[in-house]
């Protein structure tokens, strides 16, 4: 015959599940076993043992005089009740231990599949409640399964299953069966029942914690870190402050040589990570948010929460960045749009008034050019054409259009 306990023992080993909450699910499986057979559990005990698996089922009944039982379910006679415990006397009460092989086969397997599922659901409830503590957390597991859209990963430390989607991959992540990944749990939530647990490693307070770990002024408190913006893969930006004078918040988030700042890099795949200093100074803030460029000049619209910044020709292409990626992280740092521009003075000595392309080039076209600081051929190149469509407002196609016939300019020149 099948015994429920056993049950009991092969599950109270490893899961996290308290005692007094297995407790109570193994008294109810019981309990309910009871009432089928009897019609009541009122004159019955239940007692579990967590420590050995061990349980007992005590029946107990009055002791009453033979032919005055008006209640079997709560009274016993003399007779019978000495067949049971020889001691009992008239008026005590009566104990006896049922076994479980008294409920029947079939009664003991629907049991048995009850407390199965009963403790599946609280391990599923422990896990869904101990990981949405852990939300913002960084854990590390080990990879498990590699799948078209995620890689299922194995918690090191508890060895449940996390999922990283490849939307929170940062460019360049790739993984095999058995290689150490490190994320952030950014969701938990219950699928179909089940507890889904997202990591990820795009999120910008990833490289938060990855910054507190390396940077114990961080966690102390003394510095604090005002705001990240991040391309993950390609580059990011962090604002910092510091509450200590005496402590330099950039020398101390990047270390001796950069000691504390290339692990964190090499976690993010050579992530460029640019630490600056906050500022309450919006202008100030700005031009630092545009590191490595320099600024010779800034003009803010803080109602419109714009800002047009002039450079020297070399520091153009600084401030702009790869693809546009050190604007388009400034602007998402400082919330104000950034536009660039050349100082007017400066000029290659081999380029070309836009005037000079009006028998090729709409007016209105040259016009819109020189509204965002472009006067000459090589200030428009400088730029990139996704720059160009946001900050003047031309067609895709007709400033395509337009750098294709100043490229072909000095082409022909350098012939």
């Amino acid at each position: 015959m099948v015994n429920l306990v056993d049950v009991f023992a092969d599950f109270k080993t490893g899961k996290n599940i308290d005692r007094p909450t297995m407790v109570r699910v193994l008294e109810d499986v019981f309990r309910t076993l009871i009432k089928k057979k009897y019609g009541t559990d009122d004159n019955f005990d239940v007692i579990v043992n967590t420590t050995n698996g061990d349980l007992e089922i005590w029946r107990v009944r009055e002791v009453v005089p033979d032919g005055e039982v008006t209640n079997e379910l709560a009274q016993v006679s003399v007779t019978e009740g000495q067949q049971i415990d020889e001691s009992v006397k008239e008026g005590e009460e009566c104990y006896e231990q049922l076994s479980i092989d008294d409920f029947g086969r079939r009664a003991i397997m629907a049991a048995r599949q009850t407390l199965v599922s009963r403790i599946m659901e609280l391990e599923k409830d422990e896990i869904f409640r101990k990981y949405s503590e852990l939300v913002g957390n960084v854990v590390t597991g080990e990879v498990s399964q590699i799948m078209k859209k995620e890689v299922l990963i194995l918690d090191d430390a508890t060895s449940n299953e996390l999922v990283l989607p490849r939307t929170e991959m940062i460019k360049g992540d790739y993984y095999r069966k058995g290689d150490v990944v490190k994320g952030i749990i950014r969701k938990v939530e219950m699928r179909n029942n089940v507890p889904f647990i997202m990591l990820s490693r795009t999120d910008p307070s990833f490289l938060h914690k990855l910054l507190e770990a390396e940077v114990p002024e961080i966690e102390d408190g003394v510095i604090e870190i005002k705001h990240i913006v991040r391309l993950p893969g390609e580059r990011a930006k962090v604002a910092v402050e510091s509450h200590d004078e005496r402590v330099d918040p950039v020398g101390a988030c990047v270390g001796m040589k950069g000691s504390r700042i290339h692990g964190i890099v090499r976690e993010l795949r050579n992530e460029n990570i640019d630490i600056i200093n906050y500022t309450n100074n919006t202008s100030l803030f700005i031009q630092r948010s545009l590191t490595p460029a320099k600024i010779t000049t800034i003009e803010l619209d803080n109602e419109r929460k714009r800002a047009a910044v002039y450079l020297d020709a070399d520091q153009v292409s600084l401030a702009i960045g790869k693809a546009g990626s050190n604007i388009k992280l400034a602007t998402k740092l400082t919330g104000y749009e950034i536009d660039v521009y050349r100082n007017q003075a400066e000029y290659e000595i081999d380029d070309v008034d836009l005037e000079e392309f009006s028998d090729v080039m709409e007016p209105w076209v040259i016009e819109a050019l020189k509204g965002v600081g472009c006067d000459t051929a090589r200030q428009v190149l400088e730029l990139s054409a996704e720059e160009l469509i946001r900050r003047t407002d031309l067609e895709e196609e007709t400033v395509h259009e337009v750098l294709r016939i100043l490229a072909d300019e000095f082409e022909e020149e350098g012939k």
